[in-house]
């Protein structure tokens, strides 16, 4: 069975259509991604409902960040983490109209937790790839996934160096620079996602879309679907540390 890193179950109406569809599909295991308080709490309930088939991950997305939230979320995330096999999502984004200072703030604590606590990080970095790459380098953390790489090349080899992966998702259908780094990046530091329910070309995705990304990352490599399916699986396991969980 496959595994898929990425989605946002707590958005979607219906979990439980979703993750048979999946299951059809193949796709075995899914990791649910935070983004504020309350989908943090939803994905902890969702682990809870789905054992085995959805792994829990808490964060605070730098779109849901708030000034007067912040406190109050950070705690709760220092909480729940020892529960979940990761830190996400959290990064920074500086296209959003939120002030970068207090992105960087609240995400150079969020990563301090992840050190604390010897959990993976899964890194939103739209726009801010640099930025983000240098905040997790500098607080030591182990291991981290660049969500939905889209940024330098350079900067790429840089994280890549450092022993971090990239996350691909459906847009290798159409993104010249989500392409252009799933081209570089060997396979072995490759997560595939969905980013679900984010819409590709107007279509809103589901966990069953992960095979669209493990189709076209098969091109891109010129490599079977099935050695991607296999490679990005163990890929996943190993990045989440699944075996102590």
């Amino acid at each position: 069975m496959l595994m898929l890193i990425d989605a946002h179950l707590d958005a979607i109406d219906d979990v439980n259509a979703a993750l048979e569809q999946a299951r059809r599909a193949g796709i075995g295991q899914v990791v649910a991604m935070g983004m504020e308080m309350r989908s943090n709490e939803a994905n902890l309930r969702l682990a809870a409902a789905y054992p085995g088939r959805v792994w829990p991950a808490v964060g605070y997305h730098p779109w849901s960040l708030q000034a007067e939230q912040a406190a109050a979320t950070l705690s709760q995330v220092r909480e729940q983490l020892p529960r979940c096999v990761a830190l996400g999502e959290v990064g920074l984004d500086y296209k959003v109209k939120v002030p970068k200072k207090f992105q960087q703030e609240v995400f150079g604590q969020l990563l301090a937790l992840a050190v604390e606590q010897d959990k993976p990080v899964v890194v939103h970095c739209r726009f801010s790839h640099q930025r983000a790459h240098a905040m997790v380098r500098a607080a030591g953390i182990r291991r981290a996934v660049f969500h939905w790489y889209s940024g330098p090349l350079e900067v790429l080899d840089a994280l890549l160096a450092d022993g971090y992966f990239i996350s691909t998702t459906p847009a290798l259908a159409y993104s010249p620079p989500h392409r252009a780094a799933a081209e570089r990046a060997p396979i072995e530091r490759i997560l595939v996602e969905t980013d679900t329910p984010v819409s590709y070309q107007g279509r809103s995705s589901r966990p069953a879309d992960l095979l669209q990304t493990i189709e076209h990352l098969g091109r891109i490599k010129q490599i079977s679907m099935d050695a991607v399916a296999q490679q990005t699986a163990t890929n996943a396991c190993g990045f989440y540390d699944l075996t102590k969980i």
